[in-house]
């Protein structure tokens, strides 16, 4: 098997990616960005690299013999203008400027044509790991009820339009109410702030209303930054009293996938995957 080269932000869609590709023989090669990237990944073979060496990271990852890139893990966009590149780095730098004032897709569908210009084919994280998405129907034994289904469907129709305006990838409604929009802080936080709103509008533990939905956004390159379930989804959905989760089949990563299913099965969630349109 080719090497992979496994671009590794922060999160834990990058060690399960490198598990797996030691689990079936594999060979990897981690780019740690700095500042991001879990500690674990420093068992295997690679180097931390600085979010705009885009030089040091070409000439690592041939050097590897890696012919094919993996996106994976969260980056904080960063300040642009406080950035130290190298030489090719700073080359790209002002095309990266540009694509920044069109949003976080624009920028990372920019960084994403640089590794190709280089010659590096960029593949998704669910063609490295075929089973990592959500299929359609129920993930557990817990499927929604029908009083779930207008939440299903109008949560999800506000995680894409949100999705469609760049913004992020979740959204909650509850009984018809839009509960919470995910932006900059991401799926788990956003879940935090639900516990905050009066308990009349929203459920509880023991008395779960609501529904989490996860969407792709519509016109995202879908090789890099798909929207991700994990542990901490589960835990944070049932802290905020919601009923379950939606995600779009295919096109929403889970992360370590028994043990989120053990865990929502045990928590009295739903976690199901919508066919796509």
């Amino acid at each position: 098997m080719e090497t992979l080269g496994l671009i590794a932000g922060s999160g834990l869609l990058p060690v399960s990616l490198a598990r797996y590709c030691q689990s079936i023989g594999r060979p990897v090669f981690v780019l740690r960005v700095s500042g991001f990237a879990d500690p674990i990944l420093e068992a295997f073979d690679g180097c931390e690299i600085g979010f705009a060496q885009l030089g040091k990271a070409f000439s690592t990852l041939r050097s590897a013999g890696c012919k094919a890139v993996c996106f994976a893990g969260r980056v904080a966009r960063p300040n642009l203008l406080e950035l130290k590149p190298d030489a090719r780095g700073l080359a790209a730098l002002p095309g990266a400027l540009a694509a920044a004032r069109g949003g976080d897709d624009g920028l990372l569908t920019y960084l994403l044509r640089q590794f190709e210009q280089e010659g590096f084919k960029v593949v998704g994280a669910h063609e490295v790991m075929s089973d990592l998405t959500l299929p359609p129907g129920p993930l557990g034994n817990i499927a929604p009820r029908p009083e779930h289904r207008a939440d299903i469907d109008r949560a999800m129709m506000v995680a894409k339009m949100i999705g469609g305006l760049d913004i992020g990838q979740g959204a909650v409604c509850c009984e018809g109410l839009v509960l919470a929009l995910e932006a900059q802080e991401g799926t788990d936080a956003m879940l935090r702030r639900i516990a905050t709103l009066a308990p009349a509008i929203r459920g509880a533990p023991g008395q779960p209303r609501g529904v989490l939905a996860k969407a792709c956004k519509p016109a995202q390159e879908r090789r890099i930054d798909l929207p991700t379930i994990g542990l901490a989804t589960i835990q944070a959905a049932a802290e905020a009293g919601l009923a379950g989760i939606a995600g779009e089949a295919g096109l929403v990563l889970v992360i370590d996938r028994d043990a989120v299913v053990e865990l929502a099965d045990r928590l009295g969630l739903f976690v199901v995957g919508v066919p796509r349109p």
